[in-house]
């Protein structure tokens, strides 16, 4: 048991600047095992926060990156054939149940719905995971949590969690922090100069004010420690801020060129 969830404890503090009650409010709704379900949009902390509440916790952290053809298989776990015949191996959801770790759904509007129904047993007070393939039903260690995150800005009619799911979860709302916090992360992520990462971050509250106006998304705080540490590896900041900034996220000809005026006002 120890080999198998041991190589998911977090050894190092994950560096997370707090911007309002997040932590406490996690912690209140771990004590008393409340689902949660983190919305925001990419790239602005959400699975860090993670990070640093499962080491703050002293618990394992299994991180799913849901997608489209991610089956209930993929997560509860299937029968393998090896040279022996076969054998059962638990998919991440049943080790988290099983062994008592966080369960990280990342994205998990990406998975189809008739994969994500099978969390809903261990989301209210039956806490059990069956693996009707096994016969077995997990009953849920005393120190498993279930967290989901999903970006708001990509829900559609056809990638939105049911109300049936989103109802068995306490809810966080991230966004991107305010100026000052922003540029603190970048500096002390990237160790740029606390002028340089300012920059940076004007450069990103220019582009986030496009998200709807020809942007689909903003440049986010993890596209900004990209570009800081390009400066710091020693490429030009105006290079830095092209190759990590403005060419990621569009391809159309008269946005790339109001971001990159928007990069040579700062730089």
């Amino acid at each position: 048991m120890s080999d198998i969830i041991s190589q998911y404890r977090i050894s190092t503090a994950p560096y997370y600047r707090p911007v309002a009650d997040e932590v406490e409010l996690f912690q209140a709704a771990y004590s008393v095992r409340m689902p949660m379900m983190l919305k925001g949009p990419t790239g602005c902390g959400k699975t860090r926060f993670v990070e640093y509440m499962a080491y703050t916790l002293g618990k394992p952290l299994i991180t799913v990156a849901c997608n489209e053809d991610m089956t209930a298989s993929d997560l509860v776990g299937r029968f393998l054939l090896d040279a022996q015949g076969t054998r059962w191996q638990d998919g991440p959801l049943a080790i988290a149940a099983r062994y008592g770790a966080l369960c990280y759904l990342d994205e998990v509007v990406e998975a189809r719905q008739d994969t994500t129904v099978v969390i809903h047993p261990l989301t209210d007070n039956r806490r059990v995971l069956p693996l009707e393939k096994k016969g077995e039903l997990i009953k849920a260690h005393s120190d498993f949590q279930l967290v989901i995150s999903y970006n708001p800005g990509y829900q559609s009619l056809m990638k939105d969690l049911k109300q049936s799911t989103k109802q068995r979860f306490g809810a966080l709302d991230f966004n991107y922090p305010a100026h000052e916090v922003e540029t603190e992360i970048i500096a002390h992520e990237t160790r740029v100069t606390v002028e340089v990462a300012s920059k940076l971050v004007s450069i990103a509250e220019r582009a986030r004010n496009l998200k709807g106006h020809g942007l689909d998304e903003g440049i986010s705080t993890r596209m900004l420690i990209y570009a800081g540490s390009l400066i710091v590896a020693g490429v030009d900041a105006k290079n830095a801020c092209r190759v990590a900034l403005v060419r990621p996220i569009t391809d159309d000809p008269d946005m790339r060129d109001a971001l990159d005026a928007a990069v040579m006002t700062f730089f």
